[in-house]
């Protein structure tokens, strides 16, 4: 009977407990991470070059040593054990495939190895094969193969190993833009089917929004904040993570806070915006208002030239420097005498050197504090006591129900 790629009943559950890299040196790529990644989970770890991404996952994967804390795969720790014997397949930016081998010879190849009968290995490599729909490269070498067909191969000879966990290391950023979205739903849909626990490292945020069922962000070595891709977009825990993840990036409004009344106003210069009762009791909390400079954040698809549909303290006057076309909607470059910002909206008629007046959707402005760039309006913001979330996130339970 063909192999079906499942393991029943044996938990994946990966474990980064305190874990810190140092180089020779004394460079430091990681800096005490903790991360727990549940079983069948797909998590996505996400930051700039040189954040510490990929050498976490190589620490996962054993090829890297660590030189504090532990990692465990399925309730074992691993420290000690080599990369052969932790039950992981890892895919790797450059797929690493065998020159002189054909596609059937490279996925079988580690299987051969191992010493699995061949009656075994050619059913789950056919069996990986259809499942990626690459049977018909079978006898080909990878020099015949296009970009996308190449990184098919490398994770169908991942996928027959029949591992606890998956680890990719960028493994789209050879592709074309194209290929790329059509390789992201691709394994989207092979985690659906394979329901095994998944570790993707990538620079691109758009990845890690579409991918990930949690995102790890990653910054010099230390862990920002770890939650769902939309938690994430709507909560930012500080003015990195804001800035990050969202295309075009959020604006951030430089100014300061004035007490009016009850509530609490930003200003600067021709810009005055009442924040509302929900941030104003917020920034109370907070202890930060009353002349505290901070940076307003605005996503630019929460600024709309419908101006008369928010109400007159959500509204000021700016004037269009850039227009850039994009089918159905519009990236605009605004600018008052102080400030500049991205719009991007679906106004008609826009002309370069136009004035206008925009309004602000205050349901889904931040404000970061000018100095530590903590989000001071993110719900339980002040009960973490610093601008970094907790980075221990647990699943929530039955969610693999």
């Amino acid at each position: 009977m063909r192999p079906r790629f499942s393991r029943g009943l044996d938990l994946a559950e990966v474990v980064i407990d305190h874990v810190t890299k140092v180089y020779p040196g004394g460079v430091k790529a990681v800096e005490d991470a903790s991360i727990v990644i549940a079983d069948k989970e797909f998590v996505v770890l996400v930051g700039p070059s040189g954040c510490g991404k990929s050498t976490t996952l190589r620490m996962v994967a054993g090829l890297e040593e660590i030189t504090e804390g532990t990692i465990s795969i399925g309730g074992r720790v691993v420290n000690d054990i080599a990369p052969k014997d932790r039950d992981i397949a890892m895919v790797f930016q450059n797929y690493a495939l065998y020159p002189h081998m054909t596609v059937y010879k490279n996925m079988a190849f580690g299987l051969k190895l191992r010493k699995f009968p061949k009656d075994e290995i050619d059913a789950r490599v056919k069996d990986a094969a259809r499942i990626l729909g690459i049977t018909d490269l079978l006898d080909r070498r990878p020099k015949q193969l296009s970009g996308g067909q190449r990184q098919r191969v490398a994770v169908g000879r991942a996928i027959v190993r029949q591992p606890k966990a998956f680890l990719f290391d960028e493994p789209l950023s050879n592709l074309d833009a194209k290929l790329r979205v059509e390789m992201r739903a691709e394994l989207k849909k092979l985690h659906q089917r394979l329901r095994t626990t998944m570790i993707y490292v990538t620079h691109d945020q758009v990845e890690a929004m579409t991918l990930g069922d949690r995102i790890v962000i990653m910054k010099d070595g230390a862990i920002q904040q770890v939650d769902r891709p939309l938690s994430i977009y709507r909560q930012p825990v500080n003015r990195f993570v804001a800035s990050f993840i969202g295309t075009p990036p959020m604006n951030f409004l430089s100014g300061k806070l004035e007490r009016a009344g009850e509530g609490v106003v930003f200003t600067d210069g021709d810009i005055r915006i009442a924040l509302g009762a929900r941030i104003s009791m917020m920034l109370d909390g907070s202890k930060a208002v009353d002349g505290a400079e901070v940076g307003l954040g605005v996503r630019p698809e929460d600024i709309h030239t419908e101006a008369a549909k928010f109400p007159e303290s959500a509204r000021f006057r700016c004037r269009a420097e850039v227009v850039e076309p994009l089918g159905d909607e519009m990236i605009v470059y605004l600018a008052t005498d102080r400030q500049s910002f991205l719009g991007k909206m679906r106004a008609e008629n826009l002309k370069v050197g136009e004035e206008l007046e925009v309004g602000v959707d205050l349901e889904r402005v931040h404000v970061f504090h000018g100095e530590t760039e903590e989000n001071l309006t993110r719900d339980g913001s002040a009960a973490d006591g610093g601008s970094r979330a907790p980075a221990t996130a647990e699943v929530q339970a039955g969610e693999d129900a």
